[in-house]
């Protein structure tokens, strides 16, 4: 299969992503968050071939993106009243709501829960796709199961060069994480993927809002994930990732007596010059939004630029988008910490 790129600031060539969804292929798309691979929600068969492009397993649900709040509607059994709520909030925006699904959702993109994700994307491309499309599109990271997000369409040919229609490059993704994810199949409401959207902003609509063990933790033995990014180690790079919970200092010393070859560190910006080891930097140690922003890219550098065999992660701090950009780093590493104190 040859892919084509596509330019998302070409009408023509979003009318071709469009026509390519509807005949049932494959299209990876721009959204706010990370690149998502699409395909038509309400058929079966294509939403079967993001998992095969994908290597995805299949009981990791998708999300259904729309481009108007009227468009949930059909895909649900009923919009509960904190949807509406989230909605008027936070839509469009980097936010997915689950709730009981409609007869019209297959399984396969609900893994066969009886419920199903949905979210109105904010990225003017990622609408007009889904308007010149006619469909809903079940649309999850475009990567190889189990690696970084992409947040580039370089990215995403990276991996699904050949395997899919076309790629359509909008440009770099602006939050650079997946979307917050919250359940309101549940009383009270869950979150259970962090995002762009934090856990004060979704607690200052609705009041209270639990948050699932499994956003800092794996998932228990035997539990069905209810939401992407949940259940398998996730975001990783070809390196073993290791978690350093420390002061820079206690960092700092640590990295640098572990600097045997094929040894790295991904660590905050200005801290690289203390090391002596190659280093790929994320942001700021206290700018949440850079971090997550940058955090993907770093990843897939570690490989692409440095080869890294080992790499010694600054601990993020989990608090507002922070919270995100841990939740993606601890199943980077496979939930493998060392605490310094």
């Amino acid at each position: 299969m040859k892919t084509q790129l596509l330019d998302a600031n070409k009408p023509e060539d979003i009318a071709a992503a469009g026509e390519i969804l509807r005949g049932g292929g494959l299209v990876a798309i721009p959204t706010e968050t990370v690149y998502g691979l699409a395909a038509n929600a309400l058929d079966g068969r294509s939403v079967e071939k993001i998992f095969l492009a994908k290597g995805r397993p299949q009981d990791n649900p998708l999300i259904v993106h729309i481009s108007a709040f009227e468009e949930m509607a059909p895909l649900v059994k009923e919009i509960p009243e904190a949807a509406k709520h989230l909605a008027a909030a936070y839509w469009p925006g980097p936010l997915t709501m689950i709730s009981e699904k409609s007869d019209i959702v297959p399984p396969q993109v609900s893994a066969g829960l009886d419920t199903v994700a949905v979210r109105f994307p904010s990225h003017p491309a990622a609408q007009a796709v889904i308007r010149a499309a006619g469909i809903p599109l079940a649309a999850p990271s475009a990567n190889l199961s189990g690696k970084p997000s992409p947040t580039t369409a370089a990215h995403v040919l990276e991996d699904m060069d050949g395997k899919i229609e076309a790629v359509l490059d909008g440009g770099p993704c602006a939050v650079g994480v997946e979307s917050t994810v919250i359940t309101l199949a549940a009383d009270p409401p869950r979150l259970l993927r962090p995002g762009g959207i934090t856990l004060d902003q979704l607690r200052a609509v609705l009041g209270e809002v639990q948050v699932d063990p499994a956003v800092m933790n794996p998932l228990a033995a035997g539990e069905k994930a209810s939401s992407p990014g949940m259940k398998y180690k996730h975001y990783s790079p070809k390196a073993n990732v290791v978690i350093v919970d420390a002061p820079f200092e206690k960092y700092r010393d640590y990295v640098n007596a572990h600097n045997a070859p094929g040894t790295a560190a991904l660590c905050y910006t200005g801290e690289d010059a203390a090391l002596d080891v190659p280093a790929v930097c994320y942001g700021g140690e206290s700018d949440y939004a850079a971090q997550a922003r940058e955090l993907f890219d770093a990843l897939r550098r570690l490989d692409d630029d440095l080869g890294a065999r080992t790499v010694y992660a600054r601990c993020p701090e989990p608090k507002d988008v922070g919270l995100a950009v841990y939740n993606r780093l601890i199943r980077a590493a496979g939930f493998e910490v060392i605490h310094l104190g």
